[in-house]
């Protein structure tokens, strides 16, 4: 997966996190949706750590495609 993939990829999560937001007019989500909207944040994460990845070696002169899908467990213990 290239860049320009992996940011086609955060941009469909994204309208489908707002389609989820605006479907219920500001009211509480379902469970369900919820579930959703919870899967959706982990995957962002992993996808935004993904390209940080992949930018940090192509400017350290390393193989960006060495850059690696890190665990849920990984990317959401990050301190912002």
């Amino acid at each position: 997966m290239d860049d320009r993939n992996i940011l086609q990829r955060i941009s469909a999560l994204v309208a489908e996190e707002h389609g989820l937001a605006n479907a219920h007019h500001g009211g509480p989500l379902s469970e369900d949706d919820q579930r959703r909207m919870q899967e959706l944040e982990v995957t962002l994460d992993q996808c935004w750590d993904l390209l940080r990845q992949r930018r940090a070696k192509r400017h350290a002169g390393q193989d960006p495609g060495e850059a690696e899908v890190r665990p849920p467990s990984v990317v959401e213990n990050y301190k912002q």
